[in-house]
């Protein structure tokens, strides 16, 4: 579903400082995949993440989802194919304050123009697989990080994306938590059969996931399948 061929992407700090943040990476991610994405601080691992999600260009190279070359896309297209095709979750939950949790996770469906049945519909679904079906008059700043956090990832799963993309979902949760987020994405993976990308030097999502690809100063130095 995604293939990368010999993607390169520097990052420019001042002449003649120059960072390769990503060397050569040619990788291919099926449908279904429930994948991290593991290294270290500065390894590449968000880089990389970023580019196969169009948010960022690369230098060279090409990504393809399904049939589509992401770089050839223009920002409009780039865009579009976000909003259509991929989900994300972030460190940062980046919920809408003054929106409910209902309202928040048909959010990005009803940007793709759902009706109102379907958004209610949908929402009631994945709020139930998530267990925040009882939150959903709530405000998002009511909720705990853990409660906010899953409210994030059925947003992302609402509107049934190709793949979800996940950048340190865990990242300011306690592991309790971390855990019970885990299991929930895995059974959604499981039940959706939608892709998950994660990029975290978690240990506990390296222990979940059923691929790891290690990244060491934007190299590709494993791919192991779990």
């Amino acid at each position: 579903m995604i293939k990368l061929q010999n993607v390169n992407k520097y990052f420019y700090r001042g002449e003649p400082r120059e960072v390769h943040a990503l060397c050569d990476i040619s990788l291919t991610i099926e449908a279904g995949e429930f994948t991290l994405l593991s290294g270290p601080s500065g390894c590449g691992k968000t880089t990389l993440l970023n580019a196969i999600g169009a948010l960022d260009g690369i230098d060279s190279g090409e990504i393809y989802l399904d049939e589509t070359e992401i770089g050839s896309l223009d920002e409009d297209a780039r865009t579009t194919l976000r909003l259509n095709e991929l989900g994300f979750v972030f460190q940062a939950y980046n919920l809408v304050p003054v929106l409910s949790v209902e309202e928040n996770i048909g959010f990005v469906m009803r940007l793709r123009g759902f009706s109102d049945e379907e958004i209610r519909r949908r929402v009631l679904e994945v709020a139930a697989l998530l267990e925040i079906d009882n939150k959903l008059k709530s405000l998002p700043n009511t909720l705990s990080g853990g409660q906010q956090q899953r409210v994030a990832v059925a947003r992302a799963v609402a509107a049934k994306p190709k793949i979800i993309l996940a950048d340190e979902p865990t990242a300011n949760l306690d592991s309790n938590n971390s855990q019970i987020l885990m299991n929930m994405m895995r059974e959604l993976n499981e039940r959706e059969g939608i892709s998950i990308l994660f990029a975290s030097h978690d240990e506990l999502i390296m222990h979940s996931v059923r691929r790891v690809i290690t990244l060491n100063d934007g190299i590709l130095i494993n791919d192991h399948k779990l």
